[in-house]
C-alpha cells in the first residue's frame, strides 16, 4: 500500500435519525426492518400533496438544554447530538487542537431558520426576529459548533453537494489526514428542514412518494412500485484517525476508511449520470487499492425514485459487478439528504463490524432491469471484508467511500 493510499481508522460513531436517537437504537432498528417513517399530522401539511416524513425518533430537546436549542438552528442542534456521541465513543481522543479538524456537510442547514426568522419578520416587525439568526442560518453553523464543542482548531470545513455532501465530508476527512493536516478528524452530515416548502417542492419536481395511505411502505428502493423518496432529518457524524495514532493510544477501531472517489458530471442539474457513477466507484477502489472483486458489499444511494434507483443499479453493475450484497437504509430512515451519505457509511462500518447487513425495506418485486443481490425480507449474515457506499447529489455531485474490516 502506497503513502496514497493509507487508510484512516475510525474509532468513534455518532448519529440521531428517525430510527433511534443513537447509533446502537438505529442500528437495531435497521436489522430489525423497521420504518421512521410517519403521517404528517400538522395543521401546514393538510393542504400539501406529500403528507408523510421521516422525523427524528427522538427529539434534540431530550438531549440539549434549552440555551441551546434557542440558539442552535435544528440542523445544527442534530449534529451536536451525534458529534457528542461520536467523541464519547471514541473515547475522547487526547489531541493537539491544532491538529483536531471537523468537517460536517448539509444540504440545507440553517433554512429551517431562515423560513422561521422571514416568517416572524413579516407578521411581528424586526424587533422580533431573533439576534441569533446569522449564526443560525449558517451553512457552516454545524461544523462551527461542533468545533467550538471540542474545541477543534485545526479547520472546520462544510461541503455543500446536496444528497452527496456527508460522504464528501468524510472524503475530506481522508484527504486531510493524509495530506498531514490532522491526526483526528470527525466528519459526517447533518440536516433538519421538515417544513412545507421543501416537501413542496420537492412534491412538484415529482421526486417525493405521495404514498401518503402508507407512510410505512412509502420508500421502495428497486421495487417495480418505487414513486420517489420520503423527506427525512437527522445528522450522522464518524471519528477518524491517523492509523498510528490510533494504535498508540489504544483506540478500539470499527473499521478503516480505506478510500474514496469524488467527481462532477458536469451534465445535468437534477439527473445523474451513470458515466460519473462508475468514475467515482473506480476512484475510489483506486484510492483503497482494491479491485472489484474485492467488495463484499454495497451500501446503495438508492433513494427509491424510478430514475435514480436504476442508474445507480446500472453503475454498480458495470463498475464492481453483480456479486456484492446491496443494502439501501433510505427504505427505512428516509432520505436525510445532507446527512445521507453520513448515515450511509455508518451503514458499512457496522455491517463490516458487525458480519451483517440490513434488508431493504419494502422490496417485493425487484425491478427486473436491476441485476443486483440486493437483500430483501431479513438481514443477511455475512464475512464482508470490504463495502461500498455511494452518495450522489443534485448538481452532479458523485461521491463513492471505500471501507475495510480490521478485526
Amino acid at each position: 500500500m502506497t503513502a496514497g493510499q493509507t487508510p484512516a481508522l475510525v474509532t468513534g460513531l455518532g448519529a440521531t435519525t428517525p430510527l433511534g436517537g443513537d447509533v446502537d437504537s438505529t442500528w437495531a432498528a435497521l436489522l430489525a426492518g423497521e420504518s421512521g417513517v410517519t403521517a404528517l399530522d400538522d395543521e401546514w401539511a393538510a393542504g400539501l400533496p406529500v403528507r408523510i416524513a421521516a422525523r427524528l425518533r427522538v427529539e434534540p430537546s431530550e438531549v440539549l438544554d434549552r440555551v441551546q436549542l434557542r440558539r442552535l438552528d435544528r440542523a445544527q442542534q442534530v449534529a451536536l447530538v451525534a458529534a457528542r456521541e461520536a467523541w464519547a465513543h471514541a473515547g475522547r481522543p487526547e489531541v493537539d487542537p491544532d491538529r483536531l479538524a471537523v468537517v460536517i456537510g448539509t444540504g440545507n442547514a440553517g433554512l429551517l431558520t431562515a423560513l422561521g426568522q422571514d416568517h416572524i419578520l413579516q407578521a411581528s416587525g424586526i424587533r422580533r426576529v431573533s439576534p441569533h439568526t446569522i449564526p443560525m442560518m449558517m451553512p457552516n453553523g454545524p461544523a462551527a459548533c461542533v468545533s467550538i464543542e471540542l474545541g477543534a482548531r485545526g479547520g472546520a470545513h462544510t461541503p455543500v453537494s446536496a444528497c452527496a455532501s456527508g460522504a464528501e465530508a468524510i472524503a475530506m476527512g481522508l484527504d486531510l489526514i493524509r495530506l498531514g493536516r490532522a491526526d483526528v478528524v470527525i466528519a459526517g452530515g447533518t440536516d433538519a428542514c421538515v417544513h412545507p416548502l421543501p416537501i413542496a417542492g420537492f412534491a412538484q419536481a415529482k421526486a417525493h412518494s405521495t404514498r401518503n395511505g402508507a407512510p410505512q411502505e412509502a420508500s421502495c428502493p428497486f421495487d417495480t412500485k418505487r414513486d420517489g423518496f420520503v423527506f427525512g432529518e437527522g445528522a450522522a457524524l464518524v471519528v477518524l484517525e491517523r492509523a498510528d495514532f490510533a494504535t498508540a493510544r489504544g483506540a478500539r477501531v470499527h473499521a478503516a476508511l480505506a478510500g474514496t472517489g469524488v467527481n462532477s458530471d458536469a451534465y445535468h442539474i437534477t439527473a445523474g449520470s451513470s458515466d460519473g457513477q462508475i468514475r467515482a466507484i473506480r476512484l475510489a477502489l483506486t484510492s483503497a487499492g482494491l479491485t472489484p472483486l474485492q467488495i463484499d458489499l454495497v451500501h446503495a444511494h438508492a433513494t427509491s425514485t424510478e430514475l435514480g434507483d436504476l442508474t445507480e443499479a446500472q453503475s454498480i453493475t458495470e463498475a464492481i459487478g453483480t456479486h456484492p450484497v446491496v443494502t439501501a437504509s433510505k427504505s427505512m430512515t428516509g432520505h436525510l439528504f445532507g446527512a445521507a451519505g453520513a448515515v450511509g457509511a455508518l451503514v458499512a462500518i457496522l455491517a463490516l463490524r458487525d458480519s451483517v447487513a440490513p434488508a431493504t425495506r419494502n422490496l417485493t418485486v425487484l425491478d427486473p432491469r436491476v441485476k443486483l443481490d440486493v437483500v430483501a425480507g431479513a438481514a443477511r449474515r455475512g464475512e464482508y471484508r470490504a463495502a461500498l457506499t455511494n452518495a450522489f447529489g443534485f448538481g452532479g455531485h458523485n461521491v463513492s467511500l471505500v471501507f475495510t474490516r480490521t478485526g
